[in-house]
Order: C-alpha cells, then sequence, then structure tokens
C-alpha cells in the first residue's frame, strides 16, 4: 500500500505554483522564434508585458473574434471604406457624398446613416439620422457621462444599424460618419475595451450578410470641416442639444 507522506498538501501547492510561473513565461510572445511568431493565428497576450490588463468585457472565446469566424474574413467582399484624404479637394469629395446619396436616396432597400458626437460638460452626446426612401426621418438620440468619444460613436452605429436591420427590404447600409478611424476598430479584435459593444455589431452584420449574398454595408467618411449639409445638420444638433436633468438641481 502506498502512503502519501503528511505534509503532501503543502508540496503540492507549492509545485503547483512553481509549475504555473513556469508555465505562464514559456508562452511570452517574446520568448517565442520569428516563426513561431509567424504561426501564431490566435489573440495571444503577452504576459511579460506589465502594461497589458484585463477587461471584464474581454471574452477572448467569442467565436465573432476568432480566425476563421470574423466577419472580415467571410465577408470582406461586402465591407467598404471611403477615407478623406486630407490635402485633397474638398469640394471633390462633397460632390462624391452627394452623388452617392442621390444615387441611393430613391432606393426602398437602402439606408443612409449620418452620425456625429460632441462632448460638452462631460456629457457626451450622440445623435444619428437614418434615411429611406419613402420613410420617415429616424432620429435618434444618445447621451452618457464620462464617456469617450469613441464609445459613444460605436454605440450610436450600433443602434443604427440595429434600427435599419429592423426595416424590410433593407439590403444596402451606409454610414456617413466624421470618425472612420473609430469606425475600423469595429473590425479589429484587439480592441479589447469596447468589445460589448463590437460584439453586438458584428453579430448584426453576420445576420445581415448572411440572408442574401448581396446586402453590404459602406462607410463614407466626413469631416466637420466639409460642412457638407447632411452631416453639418447632424453636427449641428449635437452641439446644440440641451439636455433636461430628470430633478430639479440645488443652486449652489
Amino acid at each position: 500500500m502506498y502512503r502519501l507522506p503528511s505534509n503532501h498538501l503543502i508540496r503540492s501547492l507549492i509545485d503547483s505554483q512553481l509549475n504555473l510561473q513556469s508555465n505562464l513565461k514559456a508562452v511570452a510572445l517574446n520568448s517565442l522564434s520569428n516563426q513561431q511568431y509567424s504561426l501564431v493565428k490566435g489573440h495571444l497576450v503577452n504576459m511579460a508585458n506589465r502594461s497589458n490588463e484585463c477587461f471584464l468585457s474581454f471574452t477572448p472565446l467569442d467565436s465573432e473574434f476568432s480566425p476563421g469566424c470574423r466577419v472580415i474574413d467571410n465577408f470582406s467582399e461586402c465591407i467598404s471604406f471611403n477615407i478623406y484624404r486630407k490635402g485633397n479637394n474638398d469640394k471633390l469629395h462633397k460632390q462624391e457624398l452627394d452623388e452617392i446619396v442621390l444615387e441611393n436616396s430613391s432606393s426602398p432597400s437602402v439606408a443612409i446613416i449620418v452620425s456625429d458626437t460632441s462632448i460638452k460638460n462631460n456629457v457626451t452626446i450622440s445623435i444619428a439620422h437614418i434615411h429611406v426612401f419613402n420613410k420617415l426621418l429616424v432620429k435618434t438620440i444618445y447621451y452618457a457621462i464620462h464617456v469617450t468619444s469613441t464609445e459613444a460613436e460605436l454605440f450610436t452605429i450600433r443602434c443604427g444599424i440595429n434600427q435599419s436591420l429592423s426595416i424590410n427590404n433593407i439590403s444596402k447600409i451606409i454610414v456617413i460618419t466624421n470618425s472612420i478611424h473609430m469606425v475600423k476598430k469595429i473590425f479589429d479584435p484587439s480592441v479589447y475595451p469596447y468589445q460589448t459593444q463590437l460584439v453586438v455589431i458584428l453579430l448584426d452584420l453576420h445576420k445581415f450578410f448572411n440572408h442574401c449574398e448581396i446586402n453590404s454595408i459602406e462607410f463614407w467618411e466626413c469631416p466637420n470641416c466639409l460642412k457638407w449639409h447632411l452631416h453639418n445638420e447632424v453636427d449641428k444638433e449635437t452641439k446644440t442639444f440641451n439636455l433636461i436633468p430628470l430633478y430639479p438641481c440645488k443652486n449652489t
């Protein structure tokens, strides 16, 4: 009969701690060769980098962020970005925006989302206008305290896309925003802090693209400096919107 030593529990705990530390060091990205690093397909975080943090909203097992299952992997031909180039003719870019709206404004299967965000007194205001032929203009207004403009923009686009998909027979979505760099975060699996918003957007897009192979989404950048009429109208609303408090405040 084999008998365990009296202090076997303490020994096992010490051994497991040592093994854990050695295993963590072994998976540090700095210890990989160039060939090994090039073969890495998943979203590994370097355990030796102290600047990395864990976010409660990060779920690395979510299928929307798994290589081969991502929207950008399977439906890249359905997604397009139209970026404003600094130094280019502003009049030409405004003309392109006018043309894309005129071409699609008479189609009942196209939804045009124009969004903007502004921050005033730590209150972030996000407004989106959703244009669909032969339907009333849909305006969505969201406000939050102590959030970044990126979070607010992502939430606005999330709700805009969701609202568009609730309309029957929509096969094309056009999003016009002044933050195209923020839009690209939607398809970046390494953006941990915003994953809660991103998962919902990606799930909606997955359903949208799976529903019909001709479905598509276009993102157009429209800086505030262009003063393009549809976006300028939304921009003015975000800056002039007055938030009415639910409860009276005491003046001091």
